[in-house]
């Protein structure tokens, strides 16, 4: 069973950067891929960027190419989200997710494991 906890969340100005971390125990993280997701109230909760168990591969939603990197340093069983030019409209709780599988994935319903989401207001 694998317990995640995200942090490093909070208000930021348009334009701003922040980084997430995801801490993950209770399971050989580094054979497990992971992924963060955002959700709005009253909104699906939606796809951000995964990255397989080596890190060597990533995949990005179209809104935050370019702006967002996710990376992992699987000796501190972590993940992370890097963002930057931050805009309004990424304002969202950001989900930390694992999978029981090496591979980089979009689709929510393959994650096994998820974190309680940290928030995230981009705002001026």
């Amino acid at each position: 069973q694998v317990q995640l906890v995200e942090s490093g969340g909070g208000l930021v100005q348009p334009g701003g950067s922040l980084r997430l971390s995801c801490a993950a125990s209770g399971g050989t993280f580094s054979s497990y891929a992971a992924g963060w997701f955002r959700q709005t109230p009253g909104q699906e909760r939606d796809f951000v960027a995964t990255i397989s168990s080596s890190g060597a591969t990533t995949y990005y939603a179209d809104s935050v190419k370019g702006r967002f990197t996710i990376s992992r340093g699987n000796a501190q069983n972590t993940v992370y989200l890097q963002m930057s030019s931050l805009k309004p409209e990424d304002t969202a709780v950001y989900y930390c997710a694992a999978r029981s599988g090496r591979r980089a994935n979009l689709i929510q319903e393959e994650y096994d494991y998820w974190g309680q989401g940290t928030q995230v207001t981009v705002s001026s």
